[in-house]
């Protein structure tokens, strides 16, 4: 499931690189602001969450993600994919040197409390999440006038 998020994000930045500069940054006040708020925000959960799965408080994870938010969105897509890319070699590398997926991770969440979960449960979240939000993102993108890209499952069985 990690896989598919990882090439279901490469998809969208893909297509995000092939549309016009301007539209990554363009302020449309639907939910998140523009693409690039979505998208720093799909990244930064992803981070605070592979930072619970290695032993991290939730908020401590949650404060680094925070203190990064508004310099996220600033970058342009290529800087974000570079961090995509450094940020899936870094938890492939942690996932593969887990032995057991369905070892026990406690979350205490500061607004929903105490959550006793696993490192595989931490995964499919960060997967549907980021697919949640890839669903935002192709719906701004259709309203500045151009197509979004496939990027559910299915497609992703075919390609890989």
């Amino acid at each position: 499931m990690y896989d598919y998020n990882v090439w279901a994000n490469k998809e969208m930045i893909n297509r995000i690189k092939s549309l016009p500069k301007d539209l990554y940054h363009h302020d449309i006040n639907v939910g998140f602001s523009s693409v690039s708020e979505v998208l720093s925000h799909i990244y930064l959960v992803e981070q605070t969450w592979f930072d619970i799965m290695k032993g991290q408080t939730m908020n401590a994870a949650m404060t680094t993600a925070n203190q990064l938010k508004e310099q996220f969105e600033a970058k342009e897509i290529e800087e974000i994919e570079a961090l995509y890319d450094d940020l899936s070699l870094k938890h492939r590398a942690f996932l593969v040197d887990q032995e057991d997926r369905d070892q026990g991770v406690l979350v205490d969440n500061p607004y929903a409390g105490p959550l006793e979960t696993s490192i595989y449960e931490s995964v499919l979240h960060v997967v549907t999440h980021g697919s949640y939000h890839r669903g935002n993102i192709a719906t701004k993108i259709r309203q500045q006038g151009h197509p979004s890209v496939m990027q559910d499952y299915g497609l992703y069985l075919y390609k890989r």
